[in-house]
């Protein structure tokens, strides 16, 4: 009977899905992002996340745990030595899925299963926890003449980051027309340059062809 069994058993023996869940885990670790169905990449997610966790405690002792899992030197090398050392302040969560649609002939889920720190885009947009300012009152319905007659007007947060925004906005605009008018103005130098030269070369060849005449002429007189 199998009461309790509720994890997935993936169509396979139990040392075929052994040996699966430990290929895929050292490729993911090898190379941070692999693609596979969504069923094998939840189940790969409880497979490795423990392992990362285990490699922040670099002995002996958890290499060679985590060697009995993946049972790939150079796999538990990259994870105690770069994996480990990017996730250490993350508890938890190191693994991301990210679905991609159905594959073609089978009609299976597919998806990216990845390493989260090493998505750099979304690290990127990643912004930092805005803090609360919190205010204490004294106490309530002691408002001050001054306060009442003139109520001070604070624009929230939203509005201060929206007025930032355009202008940084406005800025790059000038800054981008800016370097449009020095491009236009070095194409126009360029531009003169080489009308100055075609007209000198034009004058250096009539030069040429007048002194040839001259010659020839003055041969002639000679001659004659």
């Amino acid at each position: 009977m199998r009461h309790g069994k509720k994890f997935n058993h993936l169509g396979r023996t139990a040392s075929h899905r052994k040996a699966m869940l430990s290929n895929l885990a050292s490729s993911l670790i090898m190379h941070k992002r692999i693609n596979t169905t969504i069923a094998k990449a939840k189940e790969l997610r409880k497979y490795v996340e423990p392992l990362i966790t285990k490699a922040k405690d670099d002995t002996t002792h958890s290499r060679r745990i985590v060697f009995s899992y993946l049972n790939n030197k150079e796999s538990v090398k990259t994870l105690f030595d770069e994996v480990a050392e990017k996730s250490s302040q993350r508890p938890g969560g190191y693994t991301r899925i990210i679905k991609t649609g159905t594959r073609l002939g089978d009609n299976a889920e597919m998806c990216i299963i990845e390493l989260v720190d090493y998505n750099e885009l979304l690290l990127g947009e990643e912004k930092p926890a805005k803090s609360k300012k919190r205010r204490r009152r004294s106490g309530k319905g002691k408002a001050t003449k001054a306060e009442a007659a003139a109520p001070a007007v604070e624009e929230p947060a939203e509005e201060v980051e929206a007025s930032e925004e355009v202008e940084a906005k406005v800025e790059e605009a000038e800054v981008v027309e800016e370097v449009k008018e020095e491009v236009e103005e070095a194409a126009e130098e360029e531009i003169e340059a080489k009308a100055e030269e075609t007209a000198t070369d034009e004058a250096t060849e009539e030069e040429s062809s007048e002194t040839k005449e001259e010659k020839e002429d003055s041969e002639e007189e000679t001659k004659e």
